[in-house]
């Protein structure tokens, strides 16, 4: 499995965690926000790691998505919102295949 999609795992679980309303907001308030700056690098370093191995562009959207969300997470149900949509992103991305990753079948 590529590094990117391994990335594109945990940063969508992670934005899933998140977005559940009591839980994800009761672990960003009491861990001063920090986990909001901690998702804003691993977008990043994910992006990084998009640019350099994905063919398709649609790979970036989950990354740029998050560094968003990561911005703006501290507005109360904004924040709910931009987690719950990133994360099902970012799911998808990991799970959909590259073009080089899908076998050409038929052909005469």
């Amino acid at each position: 499995m590529k590094t990117y999609k391994i990335l594109q795992w945990i940063t969508g679980i992670s934005e899933a965690f998140l977005a559940f309303p009591i839980i994800g907001g009761a672990f960003v308030i009491s861990n001063g926000y920090v986990p909001l700056f901690v998702m804003l690098a691993l977008h990043i370093v994910t992006l990084v790691y998009v640019n350099k191995e994905a063919t398709i562009s649609f790979q970036r959207t989950g990354s740029i998505l998050g560094i968003i969300t990561s911005l703006i997470a501290w507005i109360p149900f904004i924040g709910w919102f931009m987690h719950s949509i990133t994360g099902i992103v970012l799911i998808i991305n990991a799970v959909r295949k590259d073009k080089k990753d899908v076998e050409v079948v038929g052909g005469s």
